[in-house]
């Protein structure tokens, strides 16, 4: 997959569009973070809003 990889943006959900195939980068140039939580106390409690899947 030819991708333009945006190095500022590391990501390892290899199921997302966005994702670069060879490499553990988004290929957007900017993501959005949001919560599924009405107090996000960990990591897991947020989400990739800009996340589509394959």
């Amino acid at each position: 997959m030819n991708c333009n990889a945006n190095h500022s943006i590391r990501c390892t959900v290899r199921n997302c569009k966005n994702h670069c195939t060879d490499q553990d980068y988004c290929a957007l140039n900017c993501v959005s973070i949001g919560t599924h939580e009405a107090n996000p106390s960990m990591d897991q409690c947020t989400d990739c809003l800009s996340y589509v899947k394959k």
